[in-house]
């Protein structure tokens, strides 16, 4: 599945929601930083039966080793729906920032 994701962020078939638009820019996340880190990154989270679409969390890692976490919609989809992006937080993240903290 990441792969399909990865092709179809290089064709320029995804687009983000409102709150992934609002949240890249209060934690200032530009859209190359979100292509970088899906072209290394991998799914930690799989959410089959999300309320709106299935979708999933990547992990991934800027050129500059920046960690983000972007939930995306499945590449069934015509276009990959970015829902949320953000650096994962040391106190709700693993240190190596796959797992959720308990």
């Amino acid at each position: 599945m990441i792969v399909a994701i990865r092709n179809k962020i290089n064709n320029d078939e995804f687009e983000f929601y409102k709150h992934a638009t609002d949240q890249s820019v209060l934690r200032n996340i530009k859209v190359d930083e979100v292509r970088q880190a899906i072209s290394n990154g991998e799914i930690i989270e799989d959410y089959p039966n999300d309320k709106y679409d299935p979708s999933c969390l990547i992990l991934g890692y800027t050129n500059n080793n920046r960690a983000l976490h972007i939930h995306c919609s499945y590449p069934s989809r015509s276009i990959i729906k970015i829902v949320t992006i953000y650096e994962p937080s040391a106190q709700e993240w693993s240190d190596d920032k796959k797992k959720r903290k308990k």
